[in-house]
């Protein structure tokens, strides 16, 4: 029996087929779903504007409600951390709604670098339709064949996919009781992924030691994907993926010096 988080989820998208074809897996895979899988929260969110809280609230329980209580006191700027990897997995995972285009137009910056990328992202959310970033979605990440950019850690360290560096991380995934979500047609080296599996980290969805985050990060993540966010700000088939680009490289060096600054 299907919650109502994924009705409201095949609702918003127009249906079963439209959703998989906005997060890019089969029709059948969403048939079989009780619920939306945790690993693909994130990615639903940004092409339905459905909220994560409404999607899964097992995993985003919505703590600001009444009498909800968090189990675990996170620090604020682990909070803010994984708010960042979630919003940076949602637009890897899927080209965003109308909805989430509109939240993000909503957002404010400051006088801080990342502020400035992300008061960016939202003049970028303004200048756009759905219909505009879902074509440059395309272009960019999926294309006729391929698209402009290849977001896998195996692309970027060995030049082809599928290569050590993905059976590297899921080993090292395997070792933190991190398995694949069921119907991700993705490989795990999937920037998004990695993202999100940032975000889980960061805000204690998923229980792993800080040492096992920052090994993680630096050997999974750190090692590529700043140079997938440079890329993106010169893509040919960029524009509002500029501004993610450009967001995406500033968090990451971010990341880079707070975890120097642990060792």
């Amino acid at each position: 029996m299907r919650d109502g988080g994924l009705d409201r989820t095949i609702d918003a998208a127009g249906g079963g087929i439209q959703l998989a074809r906005k997060i890019h897996v089969s029709q059948p895979s969403i048939s079989n779903w009780s619920d939306i899988p945790a690993q693909r929260v994130i990615a639903v969110e940004a092409a339905t504007g459905v909220p994560h809280t409404e999607l899964r609230p097992d995993l985003y329980p919505d703590h600001h409600h009444e009498g909800t209580a968090s189990q675990h006191i996170i620090d604020p700027i682990d909070v803010a951390r994984a708010q960042e990897y979630a919003l940076l997995a949602a637009l890897l995972a899927a080209a965003p709604s109308k909805s989430l285009l509109d939240r993000l137009a909503g957002l404010s910056g400051d006088g801080t670098p990342l502020g400035q990328a992300h008061a960016g992202l939202v003049e970028a959310a303004s200048r756009t339709t759905a219909a505009q970033v879902e074509r440059e979605y395309f272009d960019l990440f999926v294309g006729l064949g391929r698209g402009e950019l290849l977001p896998y850690a195996s692309y970027y360290l060995t030049g082809f996919l599928n290569e050590r560096p993905l059976s590297r991380l899921r080993a090292d995934l395997a070792a933190l009781g991190i398995a694949r979500a069921e119907g991700n047609s993705e490989p795990e080296d999937h920037a998004a992924i990695l993202c999100e599996i940032m975000a889980g980290m960061a805000d204690g969805r998923l229980e792993v030691p800080f040492v096992a985050q920052r090994a993680l990060f630096e050997k999974h993540v750190s090692s590529w994907v700043g140079r997938l966010f440079a890329d993106m700000e010169q893509a040919a088939s960029a524009r509002f993926y500029r501004a993610v680009g450009t967001l995406g490289r500033l968090f990451v060096e971010i990341e880079k010096q707070g975890f120097t600054f642990t060792n």
